[in-house]
């Protein structure tokens, strides 16, 4: 299928003119491909009615330059509501975020915590998370975060 780089820098305008940005592009299925495309707003979130919109400029585009020369279905997207952070410069733009992480060595025999993130600065996560029924914080090193995702509260 056609370069995912390619299609990023072309399809980037777009998504501007949209007010949405890109979290992730990449073809998906066995015989039949799909362009799966996730987007997000600035703050992280994302709707229907801006996936539809975003989805009929991208297809209108597409079909247009007939970029694509295979046959294909275009998805767009939200990342989800426990979508991954890549950046956890993310975490400054966010307003207490509930996040899953799992850690590369233990806090306090730890190696998974779910918590709201207080506040992210100088590569440090303070994350107030729950203990039996004490609530506790952490300060967690970025470089000690093996993966971190957002987490749905119950």
């Amino acid at each position: 299928m056609e370069n995912t780089g390619q299609l990023k820098e072309l399809l980037e305008p777009i998504l501007k003119e949209c007010g949405v940005r890109l979290y992730d592009l990449k073809w998906t299925g066995g015989s039949e491909h799909t362009l799966e495309v996730s987007i997000m707003h600035e703050d992280g979130s994302m709707d229907l009615d801006t996936c539809a919109e975003v989805s009929t400029k991208l297809s209108d585009f597409l079909d247009a330059k007939d970029i694509i020369k295979s046959a294909y279905t275009l998805e767009v997207c939200s990342p989800g509501a426990e979508r991954e952070i890549r950046d956890l410069k993310e975490l400054e733009t966010m307003h207490e975020p509930y996040v899953f992480m799992r850690l590369k060595h233990p806090f306090k025999k730890l190696m998974e915590l779910t918590g709201t993130v207080k506040s992210y600065s100088d590569g440090v996560i303070i994350l107030e998370y729950r203990e039996k029924a004490a609530v506790r914080k952490a300060e967690i090193p970025a470089a000690d975060i093996e993966k971190i995702r957002l987490a749905i509260k119950f």
